[in-house]
């Protein structure tokens, strides 16, 4: 073919890496999606599915969904049925959900029944990256479906890792905060006022 620039024989023997995280960087986005959703409280959150069902068939656990969900979130992947495309074929997906591809009419069902939780659960990973400058404007603000250099995650392996590491802190903190609450005999907590509590209104 001259001087163009060729392919591999499909038909040769290669040694690929042996596990699926070798795949993803350690600069990856869909670790930071990871992280973030591991640490929430999606029962709190009122996701539906959180005790599966002692008979039938075995649910995805709501986590798995909130996964591929926030993925097409951040990669502008709407549809359905394209989400369930990429769950069969990216391996960035494979790595978040561990190969599991739900159909397109189970991950329809979960953003009808979970609406709620899902744009809480966006708006806060949205609030959380900026807030840790996690990516750049042009991800955060999801306004275009054509990527621009700019729109790359803007941290180097290190800076993410550190940037991750925060976020794990802070999900921690959140989870501290919220069994504070919940351990308080009125259900109130201030972190400024130790002594103080909001008043009852007429």
């Amino acid at each position: 073919m001259g001087r163009f620039v060729e392919g591999e024989d499909r038909r040769q023997s290669l040694l690929l890496p042996e596990s699926l995280d070798d795949y993803v960087a350690a600069d990856n986005p869909v670790r930071v999606v990871e992280v973030f959703i591991d640490g929430l409280d999606l029962e709190a959150l009122g996701f539906a599915g959180m005790t599966p069902a002692v008979t039938g068939r075995p649910a995805y656990h709501p986590s798995v969904m909130l996964k591929i969900y926030l993925y097409g979130y951040l990669n502008c992947v709407q549809s359905s049925r394209r989400l369930e495309r990429e769950a069969g074929r990216n391996i960035e997906l494979m790595w978040l959900t561990g190969r599991l591809v739900p159909d397109f009419k189970t991950i329809a069902r979960f953003r009808r029944d979970d609406g709620k939780g899902i744009r809480a659960v966006c708006s806060q990973f949205v609030a959380l990256c900026r807030k840790l400058k996690m990516f750049s404007a042009g991800v955060v603000a999801l306004d275009r479906a054509d990527r621009e250099e700019g729109d790359v995650p803007e941290a180097k392996v290190a800076r993410i890792r550190d940037k991750i590491a925060g976020l794990r802190r802070q999900m921690q903190g959140l989870q501290d905060m919220a069994k504070q609450v919940e351990a308080s005999p009125d259900k109130q907590v201030s972190f400024t006022d130790t002594d103080a509590r909001s008043m009852a209104t007429q």
